[in-house]
């Protein structure tokens, strides 16, 4: 089974103005035969390492595709599959003809049986399940077989949906004892305190029948076509490796988004629920939550453009159509006619502003530690802005971040890119470059070319102090070429996992619509692909092996299936012929300070138990048979409660740290509540953290030897 990580992947803008693949599609009038075309060209004769669309690759696509569409095997029966076997070989042929065949015969089918499921579990879910009876509902659908027929898809369906009311049921039967104890507060009660066994369960059918339902109306339902193509058309893509992907139009202004960390639009995130479009959250400084009358659960009904006498309705519309609607240009109004928590109903007028999502982007804090200061910055990913590089990206942050923090005395420096997945290659550059005084930081190779060298050439450095940096199993890309140049030039010391994610390749994104000239399709979309690979300054790749921890601690993620050499069609590593560099000069000894930590590490009881808790845990990952029987399923998660109890002190675990915001963010503590909170909660987290509590050790004993070998110079 293919594993989606949501892990960003590496990119750099790649201009395709001169690329001529548009003679032979312009006047194709489907638009999915044109996407193939333009798509499967792009793949051959740029992708990294292109592969041949043969007998081979069609089993491959033919298999994922069946798997991305009906991965719990619920909806396609053996006879379906006798159908699509015939295509199993064919599908290469089909793409060189640019001949959708299979797809519409797959999409068309899990269509039909999509709608039979939908009576399938309101038949299943009208009649009481029997708990007392012995058998077990099997999760392991990678070695499922598909249903002989439609009686057995029915069977799969009533153990899939007994096992899930078996859960609800469950949750009801503990909710009740909670409510039936003495010290219960009666304002909390809910109707399940005096229901019988036979009411909780029908209450638990209930539940499960409405979440489907939600699930059916809410999100398949309004699934389309190209929605369903787009799924075709990135098995096909990931077929060449797990970072190359085709961004629809709506998908491809999400990845903007994710990237610049800002968004034009009025700050809401919405949640569509039955036929309602509901505020889930508002952003923090954004214009719906600085004009204080849009809240959370408001339901929008309405939208109207300043410009327009009618307002749309958007009670049953897709949720994509309707953020269209209500998102626009800065300084432009919409007025949103929404209906409030007590039923009254209201028109609200916002302007439109740029929304900048705060928590993608750096933040610092001092660390107070035995009377001496040392600062810590958290960066989620390497953003940018594409439109102007210079008006915000990671590494303009970290030196704004780096040079408050020096103000404020600092002695040392941790950079915590943990769960960073990435992001933009130049940003990366521009960062090492303020650790260093200059020299290569990455290398980068294109197929069939030689390596080029990406160099820091500003000779200023902006910290030259003790530099940490955290990474774990998630920290990919952009993240691992900064861990792996800091490690080669032993400047930093790198304290995480094993290895980092292991991703050593670079995506370009090619906009589909500047290789059709003329067009009259609608927005085609883009192609996210593989370009190149990237090197460490020592010559070796990232890619598969990422970047192996000076200090190795346990962590959540140690036993999980999670990085690059999980994933499926994975570049391979490889090695080329090293930079030239030097180490850094300073009087650090590294060597020593490692081996210090790393007996730190083997006393450390919190770690014990972390790894602990990171094994069992894999084994429950690991169960794929559950029972059916409340008994035999109730003995079981008390077990498995009575086993995570020794793992209570992991979450109680405090540190003797002392974070502070800097006093820049402490003045915007008057005016957001919200930011103020945040930072507390941040705060409250490093409080606990075991790997922030070494980190400091580790800066404390780099200036302790620091101090030394400057001693001992000068007495040489």
């Amino acid at each position: 089974m293919k594993r989606n990580y949501s892990v960003l992947v590496l990119l750099v803008l790649f201009a395709f103005g001169s690329c001529s693949f548009t003679s032979k599609v312009d006047n194709d009038p489907n638009k999915d035969k044109l996407l193939i075309q333009i798509i499967t060209m792009a793949l051959e004769q740029l992708h990294f390492e292109p592969k041949d669309i043969n007998d081979d690759f069609s089993k491959e696509v033919y298999s994922d595709y069946l798997q991305a569409v009906d991965p719990f095997k619920r909806y396609f029966i053996k006879q379906d599959i006798k159908e699509f076997k015939a295509f199993e070989t064919k599908i290469d042929d089909q793409l060189k003809a640019y001949d959708i065949s299979f797809f519409n015969l797959v999409n068309e089918k899990m269509l039909i049986r999509q709608q039979e499921a939908k009576s399938y579990f309101k038949d299943i879910l009208d009649k009481p399940f029997d708990f007392s009876k012995d058998e077990f509902y099997n999760a392991d659908f990678e070695k499922l077989e598909f249903p002989k027929n439609k009686k057995a898809l029915k069977e799969r369906w009533r153990k899939q949906l007994k096992y899930t009311v078996l859960s609800n049921y469950d949750d009801l039967v503990e909710q009740k004892k909670i409510e039936n104890k003495p010290d219960f507060k009666v304002e909390n009660t809910t109707d399940v305190k005096t229901m019988s066994s036979k009411e909780l369960e029908a209450k638990a059918r209930q539940e499960t029948l409405s979440s489907l339902d939600s699930y059916y109306n809410d999100y398949l339902e309004d699934m389309d076509r190209e929605d369903w193509f787009s799924v075709y058309i990135n098995v096909i893509v990931e077929e060449f490796d797990p970072h190359t992907s085709y961004l629809a139009p709506k998908e491809k202004e999400k990845f903007d988004q994710q990237m610049s960390g800002k968004l034009e639009g009025i700050g809401a995130r919405l949640q569509k629920k039955n036929d309602n479009i509901k505020i889930i959250s508002l952003v923090s400084g954004g214009p719906a939550w600085r004009g204080e009358e849009l809240e959370v659960e408001d339901v929008i009904l309405k939208v109207r453009q300043q410009k327009e006498k009618i307002a749309v309705s958007v009670v049953g519309m897709r949720i994509d159509d309707a953020i269209k609607l209500i998102k626009g240009p800065k300084d432009s109004k919409v007025i949103l006619t929404v209906r409030k928590v007590d039923g009254s109903v209201e028109d609200i007028t916002i302007v439109r502003d740029v929304v900048e999502l705060e928590e993608t982007y750096a933040k610092s804090s001092i660390v107070e530690k035995e009377n001496k200061k040392f600062g810590i910055i958290n960066l989620p990913r390497f953003y940018i802005d594409f439109t102007d590089y210079k008006n915000r990206n990671a590494a303009s942050d970290i030196r704004q971040e780096i040079e408050r923090l020096k103000e404020e005395g600092i002695e040392g420096l941790v950079l915590d890119l943990r769960d960073n997945g990435g992001g933009s290659l130049k940003t990366v550059v521009d960062m090492a470059g303020l650790f260093i005084k200059d020299g290569p930081i990455v290398q980068v190779r294109s197929a069939g070319e030689t390596q080029e060298v990406l160099e820091d050439t500003d000779k200023s450095i902006v910290w030259d102090g003790p530099l940490v940096i955290m990474v774990n199993e998630l920290s990919a890309s952009a993240s691992e070429i900064l861990a792996a140049a800091m490690q080669d030039y032993k400047r930093a010391i790198i304290i995480g996992s094993q290895q980092t994610y292991g991703k050593g390749t670079v995506q370009n994104v090619l906009d589909l619509n500047r290789m059709v000239r003329s067009s009259s399709h609608t927005d085609l979309g883009a192609l996210k692909l593989t370009r190149q690979k990237f090197y460490r300054i020592n010559g070796g790749s990232t890619q598969l092996k990422g970047v192996t921890s000076d200090v190795v601690v346990p962590d959540r993620y140690s036993y999980i299936d999670i990085g690059e050499r999980d994933q499926e069609n994975p570049l391979a590593w490889d090695k080329i012929e090293p930079a030239k560099y030097q180490e850094w000069n300073r009087y650090f000894d590294y060597d020593k300070t490692i081996a210090s930590s790393k007996e730190r590490m083997k006393a450390n009881q919190q770690l014990r138990l972390i790894e602990a808790n990171a094994k069992w845990a894999k084994t429950k990952m690991d169960k794929k048979e559950y029972a059916l029987n409340y008994k035999t399923y109730k003995a079981e998660l008390d077990q498995n409660e009575k086993e995570a109890k020794q793992f209570d002190s992991i979450s109680k675990y405090k540190t003797d740290l002392v974070f502070n915001s800097l006093p820049y963010e402490k003045a915007l503590f008057e005016q957001d509540t919200i930011l103020k909170e945040k930072r507390n909660r941040w705060h409250k987290n490093l409080n606990q953290d075991v790997y922030v509590e070494e980190a400091i050790h580790v800066l404390q004993d780099l200036k302790t030897t620091y101090a030394i070998k400057i001693t001992e110079t000068i007495k040489d």
